[in-house]
């Protein structure tokens, strides 16, 4: 897998105003790409449940955004990381329902639905970062699987 020139940026998230920055970035960028409208809405709304909890949960930090290609496949990497206390146990916080906020628990669960690739890599102590990627024309399957 490669990354592909002409969509890459990293925006800083330290305010609700960076919130609706990066609902618009995502999806401009995920239009440009050829993202059809309900992909676009997918992606655009898992962005905002993972911009708001490196908001609110780990203090505040970044999105990077990156084409990527695979073959003729391509798509949108996504990755929220800050430098806040972590998540102590990622099993749960992925679980429905449970929310360490004020929210439904919904936020990384719901924004992993959402995506072709989800990834959490989290320290306590060290700060989170969490990569989500999906494709407007998705990879083929390897031989083999369905």
């Amino acid at each position: 897998m490669e990354t592909a020139a002409g969509v890459r940026a990293s925006l800083p998230i330290r305010s609700d105003i960076d919130l609706v920055r990066v609902r618009q970035h995502v999806r401009q960028a995920a239009a440009r790409l050829g993202f059809g409208l309900v992909d676009q809405t997918k992606l655009v709304t898992a962005a905002s449940e993972l911009a708001r909890n490196t908001l609110v949960h780990g203090g505040g930090g970044h999105m990077e955004v990156t084409h990527v290609v695979d073959g003729s496949a391509h798509g949108l990497r996504l990755a929220f990381s800050d430098e806040g206390p972590g998540i102590p146990d990622l099993e749960q916080a992925l679980r429905d329902g449970c929310t360490s906020g004020d929210g439904l628990g919904m936020g990384l669960g719901g924004a992993r639905r959402l995506v072709h690739e989800f990834a959490v890599d989290s320290t306590p102590g060290a700060g989170t970062t969490v990569t989500v990627t999906s494709w407007a024309v998705r990879p083929p399957l390897p031989r083999g699987e369905a």
